[in-house]
């Protein structure tokens, strides 16, 4: 199934995949992770996918273990995975009796769409696009080959999709940017929110997320972009190709992110500014300006890089020591100018 090298028992039959911690009899586990290098001798795994370059004569264990030397464990792990668990489909094909579908809207070949979907006028879907129940999708919707849409997902009107884009229960595509003008009394005038979301090929996007629709002109997510639970990217945001984002992660605004970025939990990103390509934002950062180095790494609140941030996070832990040194110093200090004071008293007596 996935090539491997096999020192031990070749005969030896699995029924289960499971953690390396976790794993019994008869389980086939995996070692990707050089932190979990110390389960290897106490897991009680049958066997356990490991790299061709791991030392099985360095392991010291009571209980016998099938080594399986593979090039990357954790993506042999992933093929044996799809197989012990096929994904199930809940969704069968075909069109449920209680969908509405407004009759100027074009689906491609074998489409599934769920009880109570409802899709809009002009809307345009593609082939094999699996939608679940209670999903809406407005008028002049574009869904390209492949998507799957989750339970109570909401496309918003003149949003584009490419193909194979999955977009998990709860997300809405196209809500409005959050755009209010003030006005002199104190109240707020709406700014009209006309444009719209154009999400490329193979992005994948968690659940109850918000992609706002542009103001003007499009906010765009790129091919291969992939979007944690619970993310606001906001009115005319541009993410990269092939870019993370952690759960949390606020987007302001017309803020421009690179291609191949990693972007950690609750991150927030200030408006009108530019990520460079390669960038890692630590969770929690707090990005107040553009970062122009490419491949580069911040951390911290304001962002600094990482480095420096490590450096700054070592010299705070260590205020309270300091600040007694500091209060030590000062009343030595003023010991020594109460002595010098008193000794010059003592020569100006007669």
């Amino acid at each position: 199934m996935v090539g491997a090298e096999i020192v031990g028992d070749e005969a030896l039959e699995l029924r289960e995949v499971a953690k390396i911690e976790e794993a019994g009899e008869g389980d086939l586990t995996f070692l990707a992770n050089p932190r979990y290098r110390k389960f290897v001798e106490t897991t009680k795994a049958s066997a356990i996918l490991v790299s061709k370059s791991f030392d099985v004569r360095t392991v010291r264990r009571a209980l016998p273990l099938t080594y399986l030397l593979v090039q990357d464990p954790y993506i042999s792990f992933l093929h044996v995975l799809q197989k012990f668990h096929p994904p199930v489909e809940a969704l069968l094909k075909g069109i449920h009796s209680t969908a509405v579908i407004a009759k100027s809207a074009t689906l491609g070949e074998n489409p599934s769409v769920g009880a109570h979907v409802v899709i809009g006028e002009q809307c345009r879907i593609g082939a094999n696009v699996r939608i679940h129940p209670g999903t809406v999708i407005g008028d002049g919707v574009a869904l390209g080959d492949d998507v799957l849409l989750y339970a109570n997902v909401t496309v918003r009107e003149r949003c584009a999709l490419g193909s194979r884009v999955i977009v998990h229960s709860g997300t809405v595509i196209g809500s409005d940017g959050f755009g209010f003008l003030p006005r002199k009394d104190g109240t707020y005038e709406k700014i009209p929110q006309r444009g719209a979301v154009v999400i490329e090929d193979d992005v994948e996007i968690g659940s109850n997320c918000s992609v706002d629709r542009a103001t003007l002109g499009e906010t765009r997510i790129r091919r291969g972009a992939k979007l944690d639970n619970l993310i606001q990217v906001a009115h005319n945001v541009t993410i990269g190709e092939n870019t993370v984002i952690a759960a949390q992660t606020g987007i302001s605004g017309s803020t421009k992110i690179g291609k191949n970025c990693v972007i950690g939990g609750q991150v927030g990103l200030v408006g009108h500014i530019e990520i460079a390509d390669n960038v890692t934002l630590g969770a929690q950062s707090g990005i107040t300006k553009s970062i122009t180095k490419q491949g580069s790494t911040y951390s911290g609140y304001p962002a600094k890089e990482h480095m420096k941030s490590l450096r700054m996070e070592g010299a705070l832990r260590q205020l309270p020591e300091l600040l007694d040194t500091i209060r030590t110093l000062e009343k030595k200090v003023q010991d020594l100018e109460r002595e010098v004071r008193e000794a010059r008293s003592e020569v100006r007596s007669p």
